[in-house]
């Protein structure tokens, strides 16, 4: 790890993103399954750079890396930041990376201007974020506050068929031991949780000079994994359109429709995005067929959970509506829930206020994907996120972050940290 200490802060960002990608490559681009050895590798690799900064090391019993650059008041609760290490499958470089690169050059950059902060900072790395491999999101934070459940451990890989706490325990870990309702760590030694991460849409990276954003939230969303439209299947050139019942075109004015509610709430100023990600037709379908059976996903978020319950309310009705109008029966599975997550003002502040005295151009915004802030922070945690620009969204293997965007951030993350303490 030797070989960092002459290289610029850029430069050691670069070679730790350069090293992991090499180490978790996959075809376009990288898979790092949680709980699984190629992340367990990467891990151990953080943990060697960790070493070579002279970091107290430590693991808590979800597996999550504690890395720690003691204060001169060890009394105190630390300021800890971090993220996940894991990837989705064959996905982008930094998602997750780029918390952890940022959290460790702010403790290189401790060292090297000999700099000892008033109370313990913390770099943490968190397992498991993704839900990609078993269906379950937040494992490692989750398994951290011990709010796995045992039905979340008898979760199958998508492939292997491996359980989820087969895979815990694979890695030395008892994963019934983050089952008992009770933390695994002492959340009253956390004074602030910072996470760093990219943007994982275009807002950011669509700016000329703020490139770097202050999360104001991290939506809540309500979804439906499957719903069907139920017409009449029919000969194509035999029946006119008086007599049609035809679920693709019923699908298709629901939809519509509620695109259009979609611009009377945001014409409203509200948080919304709403999204359908996936129309299948029977497996019967064919070119000179009515259809008669479509299936449809609903995914829906905001900041504000009224407003969420209130679309998902005109959902429904419009439905209903279009089911007498076009002869069709639509059917929804129950709703999945997920409540929004409030940053705290204070420390969302606080890196407002650090942006300002370092003349850094930042800009507030909500942030559509989940991430393990929200848990943490619905935990009682304080946090606050920091968003940097991305080209080419993310959960793909073209995610394209550049590095003077990630190191505007990174320089929020060193002032917003060195300003903790400060009055």
């Amino acid at each position: 790890m030797t070989q960092f200490s002459q290289l610029s802060d850029a430069d050691f960002c670069a070679a730790i993103f350069d090293h992991v990608r090499s180490m978790s490559k996959d075809h376009e681009g990288v898979t790092r399954q949680g709980y699984g050895p190629l992340e367990s590798k990467v891990l151990d690799y953080l943990e060697g750079i960790g070493r070579d900064l002279n970091l107290e090391i430590a693991k808590d019993a979800a597996g999550n890396v504690w890395m720690t650059l003691p204060g001169r008041d060890r009394k105190l609760p630390a300021v800890v930041s971090g993220s996940h290490a894991d990837s989705v499958p064959q996905g982008g470089n930094y998602d997750g990376l780029a918390g952890i690169v940022a959290a460790l050059s702010v403790a290189r950059r401790m060292r090297r201007e000999g700099v000892t902060p008033a109370r313990d900072y913390r770099v943490l790395m968190m397992r498991c974020e993704e839900s990609s491999f078993f269906g379950k999101a937040y494992v490692g934070s989750l398994g951290m506050m011990g709010r796995l459940k045992e039905s979340d451990l008898a979760l199958k890989h998508r492939t292997s068929g491996e359980t989820l706490g087969e895979c815990i325990a694979s890695c030395g870990l008892d994963p019934k031991a983050l089952t008992t309702g009770k933390p695994v760590i002492d959340t009253s030694r956390i004074a602030a949780f910072f996470e760093l991460h990219i943007e994982q849409g275009p807002t950011l990276t669509s700016q000329k000079d703020a490139r770097t954003g202050i999360v104001t939230g991290i939506r809540g969303n309500i979804r439906h994994k499957e719903v069907k439209v139920i017409g009449e299947t029919a000969h194509s050139g035999a029946v006119d359109k008086q007599y049609r019942h035809d679920a693709v075109m019923a699908a298709a004015r629901l939809i519509s429709r509620m695109d259009d509610k979609w611009d009377e709430y945001l014409k409203r100023g509200e948080d919304l995005v709403f999204t359908v990600g996936v129309i299948k037709t029977a497996p019967t379908a064919a070119i000179s067929v009515i259809p008669g059976l479509v299936t449809f996903t609903i995914d829906m978020r905001s900041l504000s959970e009224a407003t969420c319950r209130a679309f998902h309310e005109d959902l429904l009705a419009e439905a209903k509506k279009l089911a007498e109008e076009r002869g069709v029966r639509f059917e929804f599975d129950a709703p999945l829930f997920t409540a929004p997550a409030h940053v705290n003002e204070a420390l969302a502040d606080r890196l407002w206020e650090s942006a300002q005295r370092a003349h850094l151009p930042v800009m507030r915004l909500p942030s559509g994907a989940g991430h393990d802030s929200a848990m943490l922070g619905n935990c009682g945690i304080p946090v606050a996120m920091i968003f940097v620009a991305n080209q080419n969204g993310s959960h793909n293997p073209h995610e394209a972050m550049e590095l003077s965007d990630f190191m505007k951030g990174a320089d929020l993350l060193w002032h917003t940290v060195m300003d903790f303490d400060a009055a």
